[in-house]
């Protein structure tokens, strides 16, 4: 038979025992990754039914520190528009108020964070600052990049 307090120390080593995994995974997966470092490359003039634009282009300084199954199809996930294959993690780009600017949500691995842009009538001065947030659809886990500028 067991005592009174040995079945007490069992109780809780089991409780730790089952605890401790199931919220390190969690925690683990989450606070290795990084935030976004966001780097603006440059602009380009370009035409669509002719209208002229500029496209202001961007990258992830970082993004090979982003693993592969972020930007997997996630067909189980609400979709973007009609495409049912979106990817887990989409990124957005924002003024530094807070307005979205652009949004990808079909991205097919963290290589493609080095194509981010978003497009401006010729005349419209742009915002002086823009942020991403990548935001894992999966697990609700938000990636808030540093302000970068929108002009050389």
């Amino acid at each position: 038979m067991i005592s009174g307090t040995r079945k007490l120390v069992l109780l809780v080593a089991v409780c730790l025992a089952l605890a401790i995994p199931a919220s390190s995974t969690a925690t683990s997966t989450q606070n290795t990754l990084p935030n976004p470092v966001l780097v603006f490359l440059g602009q380009e003039f370009f035409e669509t039914g002719g209208k002229p634009f500029i496209r202001y282009r961007y990258v992830v300084d970082n993004l090979t520190v982003y693993p592969k199954e972020l930007f997997a199809p996630a067909p189980s996930l609400p979709p973007c528009g009609l495409n049912t294959k979106a990817s887990r993690t989409w990124v957005d780009i924002y003024e530094q108020n807070g307005k979205r600017l652009n949004r990808f949500c079909v991205l097919g691995n963290p290589s493609e964070l080095d194509k981010l842009w978003f497009a401006l009538d010729v005349d419209v001065i742009p915002p002086s600052w823009v942020y991403i947030e990548m935001t894992d659809r999966q697990t609700g886990t938000k990636y808030k990049s540093n302000l970068a500028e929108s002009t050389l």
